[in-house]
């Protein structure tokens, strides 16, 4: 597995002729068509495109949730797809965040429960874990709310409380789907600013797949996806640069 404490590459995430086929004769169908897409360390990338475009596909395998059909996939030079499932999943656990329009928070336990859960898989003590808890939730700025459940909080908030948890383990990259779907226009901005402070502020690289512009311009390149392939890749003037 890749040195956490080797910082110098600036290559993140490296894929080459990446394919993706779902099913099999007149049934299969190319969700992926060959994309390449290179990701350094320290960047925000949105990624957009229609539904059926390829992007959610994408972010599966950048993930290791899915395995590509054909291609490379390279995290820091490691190549992803001769890896074990076990090694899948360490590097799932030890090197990446994952933040989802559904918040995905467990509905009877409480914010500060809900954020140590990464590091219950990760075997950390308890009083390890409550003292990372309570880090990560004062950076998303809910101290104070330690001890809510997901009903007790806001829409916003429960995206917090997803965000601190993505965050506790200090992950090299934040996936981020849809963060903003199930938020009002003021949360979303809010949010948004929050990315971008981790982002700035801790280097953490971030890629998000996102359906609305105004929350796109607030990354540093956009990615755009069409029937499987990449069809543009432009820096941006994000507005917290």
């Amino acid at each position: 597995m890749p040195d956490k404490e080797n910082n110098k590459e600036q290559s993140v995430i490296n894929l080459k002729g990446i394919t993706k086929v779902y099913g099999h004769g007149q049934a299969a169908m190319e969700a992926l068509r060959g994309i390449d897409l290179n990701i350094n360390k320290g960047e925000f990338i949105a990624v957009m495109g229609p539904s059926g475009s390829g992007k959610s596909t994408c972010m599966n395998i950048l993930g290791c949730l899915d395995a590509p059909t054909k291609g490379s996939y390279k995290f820091r030079d490691i190549e992803v797809c001769k890896l074990s499932r076990r090694q899948r999943a360490l590097l799932r656990r030890n090197y990446l965040g994952f933040i989802f329009q559904g918040y995905n928070l467990l509905s009877r336990t409480s914010a500060k429960e809900n954020v140590e859960l990464p590091l219950i898989y990760r075997g950390t003590s308890a009083s390890e874990r409550h003292r990372l808890s309570m880090t990560a939730l004062n950076t998303v700025g809910l101290t104070g709310w330690e001890s809510h459940t997901p009903s007790e909080l806001s829409g916003g908030q429960q995206q917090r409380v997803a965000i601190a948890r993505a965050i506790i383990t200090e992950p090299f990259i934040l996936l981020a789907d849809e963060p903003t779907g199930n938020l009002d226009s003021a949360c979303s901005v809010e949010i948004m600013e929050l990315l971008c402070e981790l982002n700035l502020k801790r280097g953490i690289t971030i890629v998000m797949v996102t359906h609305e512009p105004d929350m796109a311009t607030y990354a540093k390149r956009i990615v755009h996806f069409k029937d499987g392939l990449v069809e543009s890749d432009k820096h941006n003037g994000s507005k917290l640069q």
